[in-house]
C-alpha cells in the first residue's frame, strides 16, 4: 500500500522538490494549496496529473482538520510560511501569524486527528541570526534578527513541545539558505541570476543589490529535500541542521554569476541603501555533521556548480520569452 504524504506550500520551491522525490519514492502525493484569484502552479506544472491538491490554510484550523481527515497521511511536511525575510519587517504579525502560528493548527490537526503521522517542520538558519558560534550547530542559541526568523524559532520550539509533550514523531530541518532555478525572483540568489541573464541579453543595464558583504552557506534545493524525507524514515525524530558546511559572501555569488556569463560584475552593480536590512544577519554557515552521519545524507551539488545552474537556467527562460 502506497504510503501518503501531505505537503504544505507545494507549489514553492521546495515543496516541488519533495513532491518530486516522493513521487519516484512511490508515494501518493497530497499538497495543500490557499484559494487565490491568481494560482500559481508554475513549479509543479509537469508532476500536476500525479498529484491531488487540496485547498487549505495555516491561517483556519477547520480547513486543515478536514485535509488532515479526508487524507489521512502518513507523513506531514509543513513547508508552507511567509518566508520572504524583507517582508516580515513590513508584515510581521501576518509572518508571526502563518509561519509561527500556523505550525501550531497543522500540528494540533495531527495530535487530534492522526497522531500516528510523522511531521517535518521546515526550520531555518535565520533562526541563529546574530551567531554565537561559527559553525552553527543543533546545540547553538538562537539569536533571530527578523520577525521571520522570530516566527521560524517558535515553529521549531513548538514542534520540540509537540514531540516531547504527545509523543508525535516530529522533527525540525534546520536548514540553511538553499537555491534553485525555482527560487523565487524576490530572493537575491535569483534576483543575481535573473539580473546577469537580462545583463547578458542586452535587457537590462544594472543591477541594484544590498549589503554586500553578508555571508551565507549555500546549497541546492533538490540535495536538501532529500534530508526532509531521511528524517522522517529514522526510528526516532530529532533535530538536524541541513547545509553545506562552507560560507560565500554575496559579492562571491555575484563575482561567479557575472564570471560564468563571461561580464565583469563592477561595471553593472550598484549599491542601493533601500536593500539593506534594518537588522543584518552577518554570516551563517552550518556544520551538517549530525546529518552526514545519522541520515547518511551529503550535499551532492557544489555552490559553484548552483550558480552557473541557475544563470544558465535564466538565460534560457529569458531567451525563450524573448523569441
Amino acid at each position: 500500500m502506497k504510503k501518503k504524504a501531505l505537503i504544505t506550500g507545494i507549489t514553492g520551491q521546495d515543496g516541488s522538490y519533495l513532491s518530486e522525490l516522493l513521487l519516484e519514492k512511490g508515494y501518493e502525493v497530497y499538497g495543500m494549496v490557499r484559494r487565490a484569484s491568481v494560482e500559481r502552479f508554475d513549479r509543479i506544472a509537469h508532476i500536476q496529473d500525479r498529484i491531488n491538491l487540496v485547498q487549505g490554510d495555516l491561517t483556519d484550523q477547520s480547513s486543515l482538520d478536514e485535509a488532515v481527515k479526508t487524507i489521512q497521511p502518513d507523513e506531514v511536511y509543513n513547508l508552507a510560511a511567509q518566508s520572504f525575510v524583507p517582508t516580515s519587517w513590513n508584515q510581521p504579525t501576518l509572518t508571526g501569524e502563518v509561519t509561527g502560528i500556523g505550525t501550531t493548527r497543522l500540528l494540533e490537526s495531527v495530535r487530534k486527528i492522526k497522531p500516528d503521522a510523522r511531521f517535518y517542520q521546515a526550520s531555518s538558519s535565520e533562526m541563529f541570526g546574530k551567531v554565537r558560534e561559527v559553525p552553527q550547530t543543533e546545540m547553538t542559541p538562537f539569536h533571530p534578527r527578523s520577525p521571520y526568523g522570530v516566527a521560524k524559532v517558535y515553529g521549531h520550539f513548538i514542534t520540540v513541545n509537540y514531540r516531547e509533550s504527545y509523543n508525535i514523531y516530529a522533527c525540525s530541518g534546520i536548514l540553511f539558505n538553499h537555491e534553485s532555478p525555482r527560487r523565487g525572483l524576490e530572493f537575491v540568489t535569483r534576483k543575481i541570476t535573473y539580473h546577469v541573464a537580462k545583463i547578458k541579453l542586452g535587457l537590462a543595464k544594472e543591477l541594484r543589490l544590498g549589503n554586500m558583504d553578508a555571508k551565507r552557506d549555500w546549497g541546492f534545493a533538490g540535495d536538501y529535500v532529500e534530508a526532509m524525507w531521511l528524517m522522517l524514515q529514522q526510528s526516532e525524530p530529532d533535530d538536524y541542521v541541513v547545509s553545506t558546511g562552507e560560507t560565500h559572501s554575496v559579492e562571491n555569488f555575484v563575482s561567479l554569476a557575472f564570471e560564468h556569463a563571461g561580464l565583469d560584475w563592477k561595471k553593472y552593480v550598484v549599491i542601493d541603501p533601500k536593500f539593506m536590512r534594518p537588522a543584518e544577519v552577518d554570516l551563517l554557515v552550518g556544520s551538517p555533521e549530525k546529518a552526514k552521519k545519522q541520515l547518511g545524507w551529503t550535499p551532492k551539488v557544489s555552490f559553484s556548480e548552483l550558480v552557473k545552474m541557475m544563470v544558465d537556467a535564466d538565460i534560457k527562460l529569458l531567451k525563450c520569452a524573448k523569441y
